[in-house]
C-alpha cells in the first residue's frame, strides 16, 4: 500500500496545484471584468468539489473543510446568480476567494514538505460562512426555501446515507443501474469510485450512486470490493454514455447494466447485459443519442503526467547513447579506413540519435505561462497594498524551456516584478501625468527564443534608476572596488545585484530588507544564465534574464591548452581574436588588460589559473576569447579553438563539492567522441576565481 499511497499523493498534489493555478488565473480575469460569469461560477464549484473529495480521501481535513465551505458558497451563487450582489459584496467575494486559494496553497505546500497541517481553521471557515449568510439573508425574499445542504441539492441523497452497504440491488429510484466491480485486490476502492464519479460528472451526466459516502468514508472500500459499486440513471442513453466512460477507466474488472421499471421489485429485476470493459465492442447496445461524454473527456486520454525523475533518467540514457555513438564513429582506428557502407550507416545512426535527443528534450519542455500568470497575482495584491494603478502586460507566455529551469526562474521573476512595482512605478499619479505619461503604469513581462537561449525581460515605464544615488549608497556601504569616477553606467547598475544592497529607505512588505536582486542573480547564475539591468532616469527600467533552454545539453566551443581540452558555452562568447604583445597593457595592480571595442578588458590566462605546466605563455602564440556572463566581461587566453560541439553535460561527482570546485571556474564535464573528458568552464566563476588567486 505504500507505493500506492505515494502514487495517489503524487497525483493529488499535481491535480490540486493545477486546479489552484487555474483558479488564480480565473480570479484575476474575473476581477478585471468585475464579474463572475456563469462558467466561472461552475468552474470554481467543480474545482472545489474535486479538492474537497480528494482531500477527504487522503484525510487532509483542513483542506477538505475549506474547499467544502467554498463549494457551499458557490452552489448558492450558482443557484441565485451574481446579479443581486452589490459592488462591495463583489469586491469582498474576490478578496475572500484570493484569500481562500492562498490558504489552500499554503496547506498543499505543507503536504509537499511533509509538515503537519494546522487544524485551527474555525475563524477562516466562519469568515466564509458569514459571507454566505449575508447573501442568504439578502436573498431570503426571493428564495425563502434555499437549502443549506448544497451538496444534497446538487445530488439528491448522495451524502445523507448512513454508509450501510446494500445486500441486494438497492432501490435507487431509477430504471437503469450500472453495477461496477473493480479488479480484485486493487485497493482503495472508495477512491476509485470517487474518481469514476468525477469523470461521469465532468461528462455532464446526472445520476445517483451507492455507497453514497465514498469520498468521506474509507470503510466503504470493503463494501465495494465485496458487493460492487452502483450507479443509477433515469435514461438508457445516460447509462450507455456512462458505460463508454467506464470502458476507459482503469482497474475495472466488469460491470452489468440492469434495466427495470421503477415499480418493479428488486428480486424481479432482469439482467439485460453483463460484460467486462474489454468485451464492450462485442456486447454494445445501440449508440446513445442524447448525451455523450464531453470532448474534454477524450482529450484527457491523450495526456499523461510523468515523474520528472523518470525524464531525468531518460535524458541520462540518451546522453550516454549520444556519447557512445560519437565514440564509435570517431574511433581513431577507423579514421583511415574507407568503408562506404559503414559511413552510410554511421550517418543514419547520427540522424537517429539526434532525433532521439530532440524528442527526449521536448518531453521536458514546458511553457513559461504558469510562472508568468502567477505574476498577475503579485501585481494585483501589490496594487491594493501600495495603492498604485498598474497593469501587467504579458508577451510570449507560450515560450518553452526545460521543466527544471522553469521551476528555478519563478522566484527571480517574482523579485524583479516586485521591485518594479515598489521601486519603479511612481508613487503619485500626478507625477506621471506631469512627466507626460499615462496615469496607469505598465509592467511588461516578455519571453522569446534566441537560438539556444530564452530571453526574459521585465520592463516598467516608471521613474527609472538614479545612478548617482546608487553609486553614493555603494560608497557608503564600502562595496566599491575602484574610484567612483571609473564606474560606467552598466557597472553602477550591476551594483544593485550585490548582497545586502538596497536603495529603499524604508522596510516594506515587499522590499527594503537588502534581499532581492542579489538572490535573482544567484538563482539565475545557478542555472547557467545571466542578468543585466538597463535604466533611463524618468523613463523606466528593464531587467533582462538570459537563460539556457536546458541544462542537459550545451552548445560549446572546445578549446585546448596543451593536450587538455576545455569547453566554453557558446552563449557566453562574444568574439575571438589574435593579439600582439604591444596590445597588452597593465593596470595599477599589474594585471594584464587589452582594448576591445573601445573598452579595456582584463585577461585571464587559463593555464596560469589552473596551474598547468602545458600551454602557451607568449600572447602571440595563442588566442583571446572575449566572454561575458552577467556583469563580468573579460578575455580568456587559450592555446587554440578546436571547434563548436553540442555536448552532454555531466554533473561533477558529489565528493568534489568538499573542494569547493564549483567556485573554481568549473561547472561540469562532458565526454568527447574519443572517450576523453572535457571540463566545462563556468565563465562567471572563472573570473571571480582568477581575481581571488591573483
Amino acid at each position: 500500500m505504500d507505493n500506492m499511497t505515494d502514487s495517489l499523493l503524487e497525483t493529488y498534489l499535481f491535480e490540486t496545484n493545477s486546479l489552484l493555478e487555474q483558479l488564480d488565473e480565473l480570479l484575476i480575469n474575473a476581477e478585471k471584468a468585475g464579474e463572475f460569469t456563469s462558467d466561472d461560477v461552475n468552474e470554481i464549484f467543480r474545482s472545489m468539489h474535486t479538492i474537497k473529495g480528494s482531500s477527504a480521501m487522503l484525510e487532509f481535513q483542513p483542506l477538505m473543510e475549506v474547499a467544502h465551505h467554498i463549494e457551499d458558497l458557490f452552489f448558492f451563487i450558482r443557484e441565485n446568480g451574481t446579479g443581486s450582489l452589490t459592488d462591495d459584496q463583489k469586491s469582498e467575494l474576490f478578496n475572500l476567494m484570493f484569500k481562500s486559494t492562498d490558504r489552500l496553497r499554503a496547506d498543499v505546500e505543507k503536504v509537499e514538505n511533509n509538515e503537519p497541517l494546522s487544524m485551527n481553521i474555525d475563524s477562516f471557515v466562519n469568515e466564509i460562512n458569514s459571507f454566505l449568510n449575508e447573501l442568504r439573508s439578502k436573498d431570503e425574499k426571493d428564495a425563502p426555501n434555499a437549502q443549506s445542504d448544497t451538496k444534497q441539492a446538487e445530488d439528491p441523497g448522495s451524502e445523507n446515507s448512513s454508509g450501510k452497504a446494500p445486500k441486494d440491488i438497492p432501490d435507487m429510484n431509477a430504471p437503469y443501474i450500472v453495477h461496477v466491480f473493480f479488479e480484485e485486490d486493487c485497493g482503495m476502492e472508495n477512491l476509485r469510485s470517487f474518481m469514476l464519479i468525477t469523470a461521469l460528472k465532468d461528462a455532464g451526466l446526472e445520476f445517483s450512486f451507492t455507497p453514497e459516502d465514498v469520498e468521506t468514508n474509507s470503510d466503504t472500500s470493503d463494501v465495494i470490493a465485496e458487493q460492487g459499486f452502483y450507479l443509477a440513471f433515469l435514461s438508457q442513453e445516460e447509462a450507455e454514455s456512462a458505460i463508454k466512460i467506464i470502458n476507459t477507466t482503469s482497474n475495472i474488472r466488469s460491470y452489468e447494466l440492469i434495466e427495470r421499471p421503477q415499480d418493479l421489485q428488486k428480486e424481479e429485476a432482469p439482467v439485460a447485459k453483463q460484460s467486462s470493459p474489454s468485451e464492450e465492442n462485442k456486447t454494445a447496445a445501440a449508440p446513445a443519442a442524447s448525451k455523450q461524454p464531453s470532448p474534454a473527456g477524450h482529450a484527457k486520454q491523450s495526456l499523461i503526467s510523468v515523474n520528472l525523475s523518470k525524464l531525468d533518467q531518460l535524458m541520462a540514457i540518451v546522453g550516454e547513447i549520444v556519447i557512445t555513438e560519437s565514440m564509435v564513429t570517431a574511433s581513431p582506428e577507423l579514421q583511415n579506413v574507407k568503408l562506404d557502407s559503414f559511413l552510410k550507416s554511421a550517418r543514419q545512426l547520427r540522424k537517429l540519435t539526434d532525433d532521439l535527443q530532440d524528442i527526449a528534450m521536448s518531453l521536458r519542455m514546458v511553457s513559461v505561462s504558469g510562472v508568468f500568470q502567477k505574476m498577475n497575482r503579485i501585481v494585483r495584491d501589490m496594487k491594493k497594498t501600495l495603492n498604485k494603478d498598474v497593469r501587467l502586460t504579458i508577451v510570449g507566455e507560450d515560450t518553452e524551456v526545460d521543466k527544471t529551469i522553469v521551476d528555478s526562474i519563478g522566484d527571480p521573476i517574482m523579485h524583479i516584478v516586485r521591485n518594479a512595482m515598489d521601486h519603479g512605478i511612481e508613487e503619485d499619479v500626478q507625477t506621471r501625468i506631469s512627466a507626460g505619461k499615462p496615469p496607469q503604469g505598465e509592467i511588461k513581462l516578455s519571453a522569446r527564443h534566441t537560438g539556444s537561449e530564452v530571453i526574459i525581460t521585465v520592463e516598467d515605464d516608471g521613474q527609472g534608476m538614479d545612478t548617482d544615488a546608487i553609486l553614493a549608497k555603494a560608497a557608503r556601504n564600502g562595496i566599491l572596488t575602484k574610484p567612483e569616477e571609473e564606474y560606467s553606467k552598466k557597472e553602477i547598475l550591476s551594483l544593485l545585484m550585490l548582497p545586502g544592497f538596497s536603495t529603499n529607505q524604508e522596510v516594506t512588505e515587499y522590499s527594503g530588507r537588502g534581499v532581492g536582486l542579489d538572490v535573482v542573480r544567484k538563482n539565475v547564475e545557478a542555472i547557467g544564465g545571466t542578468v543585466s539591468i538597463t535604466s533611463e532616469k524618468g523613463q523606466g527600467s528593464c531587467t533582462t534574464l538570459k537563460i539556457p533552454l536546458t541544462l542537459a545539453i550545451v552548445n560549446g566551443m572546445e578549446i585546448s591548452i596543451g593536450k587538455n581540452v576545455f569547453t566554453i558555452p557558446i552563449a557566453h562568447i562574444r568574439q575571438s581574436f589574435k593579439a600582439e604583445q604591444k596590445d597588452i597593457i597593465l593596470d595599477a595592480s599589474g594585471h594584464e588588460m587589452i582594448k576591445c571595442m573601445d573598452e579595456f578588458f582584463p585577461i585571464v590566462r587559463i593555464h596560469d589559473m589552473f596551474n598547468m605546466e602545458e600551454g602557451y605563455t607568449n600572447i602571440e602564440d595563442g588566442i583571446l576569447i572575449w566572454v561575458e556572463a552577467s556583469d563580468k566581461s573579460y578575455c580568456m587566453f587559450v592555446d587554440q579553438l578546436l571547434g563548436e560541439q553540442q555536448v552532454v553535460v555531466k554533473p561533477l561527482p558529489s565528493y568534489l563539492n568538499n573542494f569547493n570546485i564549483k567556485h573554481s571556474g568549473i561547472s561540469g564535464c562532458t565526454i568527447l567522441g574519443d572517450g576523453n573528458i572535457s571540463i566545462i568552464l563556468d565563465v562567471a566563476s572563472v573570473y571571480t576565481a582568477a581575481q581571488e588567486m591573483f
